[in-house]
C-alpha cells in the first residue's frame, strides 16, 4: 500500500479576496455542519471559499456559497449539491454579537479560511465592512511600499 503524504498545514482553502475587497474588524471561529462525502471531499482538497458569506435565517448562522465539489466515487451514491447552504455552529452570544454587526451599515460577515482543528472543520469568519476603490489602491500602495522597503533592507 502506498502511503499518504501528511500535509503540514492545516488550512485546507482561504479567501483571499475578502481580504482584497473588505477591512477586517474582527473573527470568529465556527463549527461547519457537514455530510460524510463532504469531509472525505475536503480531505483531498476539493473546497473553495471565494464567493462565500454568512447569512442568518430563523437565529442561526448559515454560511453560503462555499464550495464542495464531490469525489467521483461519492457523487455516484448521494446526490450532491457543491454549493449547498452549510449550517455554522456557534455559541448563542457570537451569533448575537453577528447578528447586531449586520445590522450595521456597510457591514457584512465572511468566510476567510477553513482549516482542520483536530478532526473537526472549522471555518473562520470575520464582521467586515465594504472597501471603496480608493480604500484599495491605498493598501495596494503600502504593500508595493513595505516590499520596497524589505528590499532595501536586504541589499544595504
Amino acid at each position: 500500500m502506498a502511503k499518504k503524504k501528511k500535509t503540514s498545514s492545516n488550512t485546507i482553502a482561504q479567501n483571499r479576496r475578502a481580504r482584497h475587497d473588505y477591512f477586517i474588524e474582527d473573527r470568529f471561529e465556527a463549527g461547519i455542519a457537514l455530510s460524510g462525502w463532504e469531509v472525505k471531499a475536503l480531505r483531498a482538497g476539493h473546497g473553495q471559499l471565494t464567493e462565500s458569506y454568512v447569512n442568518f435565517h430563523k437565529g442561526e448562522a448559515w454560511l453560503q456559497g462555499a464550495q464542495i465539489q464531490p469525489l467521483p466515487q461519492a457523487s455516484t451514491h448521494f446526490v450532491t449539491d457543491p454549493t449547498r447552504s452549510r449550517k455554522l455552529l456557534m455559541h448563542r452570544k457570537e451569533l448575537t454579537k453577528l447578528y447586531e454587526a449586520t445590522t450595521q451599515k456597510g457591514h457584512t460577515i465572511v468566510a476567510t479560511a477553513m482549516y482542520w482543528k483536530q478532526h473537526l472543520v472549522k471555518c473562520e469568519i470575520a464582521i467586515a465592512k465594504g472597501k471603496q476603490q480608493h480604500d484599495k489602491r491605498q493598501t495596494e500602495k503600502e504593500r508595493d511600499w513595505n516590499k520596497q522597503k524589505q528590499r532595501i533592507m536586504q541589499n544595504p
